[in-house]
C-alpha cells in the first residue's frame, strides 16, 4: 500500500490492539490514522505556501475585533468556511485602507487551502505588471490560463497605485480576459480601497471598467469596511521604551 510505516510503531499499535481486543477495522483505523493526518497536514501546508500570502501571521485568531466593532465577525467566520469558493462566487472587501481587510482577505485564503482549495494571492500592482510584462515575451495566454486556474484568486490593493496602469497601459484589459475566464466557474476576491465609480479612473478605460464590474461584482459577496484605521491607530501609540 505504499505505506511509510516502520516496524516498531507497527509492532507497538498491534500489541496495544490485541490488548484491547479491537476489531480489524479499528485496528486499521490506529494505522492509518495518523498517517493521513500527516499527509493531509502537509498537503494543507504545500497549498498555503503555493498561494504566497504576502502576510504569514494573517490569521482570524490574530485579528483584533475589539478596535472596529463594526465588522460583523460571524459574517467573517461564515466566509471562512469557504463554502463561497464551493459555490464559484465572487467576494469583494472595500473600504478605506488601514482597516484591516487585506489581514482578513488572507486569513479567508488560508481557510481555503485548508478546505482543499487552491489559492492564489496577488497584488493589482504585481497582477497588471504581470500581464502587461507577458505581451513582451508572448507569454499572455499562458499566463492569462494561469491565473484562471485557481479555485480562488485573491487581488489585493486594487486602486492602491496607478503607477502599474501607466507602466503597462494594455494590462487592464488582460486583467479583464482573467476575470472573464473565471466568471462562473471559479471564486475572484478583490479587495479595494475605491468606491466603484471611480474604477473607470484607476484602469483609465470606463467601458472596460463597466465590463469588469459586471463579471465581478454582479452577484458577489460584498462587504463595506467602515470605521477608524487600525494602522493609523497603531502608528500614534507612544514607544514605551521612551
Amino acid at each position: 500500500m505504499g505505506i511509510p510505516l516502520t516496524g516498531d510503531p507497527f509492532d507497538e499499535l498491534l500489541a496495544q490492539s490485541q490488548q484491547t481486543a479491537c476489531s480489524h477495522l479499528e485496528f486499521l483505523d490506529r494505522v492509518l490514522s495518523p498517517l493521513a493526518y500527516q499527509r493531509r497536514q502537509r498537503s494543507v501546508e504545500r497549498r498555503i505556501r503555493q498561494a504566497r500570502f504576502r502576510d504569514e501571521a494573517a490569521t482570524l485568531e490574530a485579528f483584533d475585533w475589539k478596535f472596529n466593532r463594526s465588522i460583523n465577525r460571524s459574517q467573517i467566520k461564515e466566509l471562512a468556511t469557504a463554502d463561497f469558493v464551493r459555490r464559484g462566487d465572487n467576494l469583494v472587501l472595500a473600504g478605506q485602507s488601514g482597516l484591516g481587510k487585506s489581514h482578513i482577505m488572507q486569513s479567508i485564503g488560508r481557510c481555503a487551502c485548508v478546505a482543499g482549495y487552491r489559492v492564489r494571492y496577488t497584488t493589482s500592482a504585481e497582477l497588471l505588471r504581470e500581464l502587461g510584462a507577458s505581451l513582451a515575451d508572448g507569454t499572455t495566454p499562458k499566463k492569462v490560463r494561469h491565473y484562471s486556474r485557481f479555485d480562488l484568486l485573491i487581488i489585493d490593493e486594487f486602486g492602491f497605485d496607478r503607477l502599474e496602469r501607466d507602466a503597462f497601459p494594455q494590462a487592464p484589459g488582460l486583467l479583464y480576459k482573467v476575470i472573464d475566464g473565471r466568471t462562473r466557474q471559479c471564486s475572484t476576491a478583490l479587495v479595494t480601497n475605491i468606491d466603484f465609480d471611480a474604477w473607470g479612473e484607476y484602469l483609465g478605460d470606463a467601458p472596460l471598467a463597466m465590463a469588469l464590474l459586471d463579471r465581478l461584482v454582479d452577484g458577489a459577496l460584498i462587504l463595506k469596511f467602515r470605521g477608524q484605521s487600525y494602522r493609523a491607530h497603531r502608528a500614534k501609540k507612544p514607544d514605551p521604551a521612551k
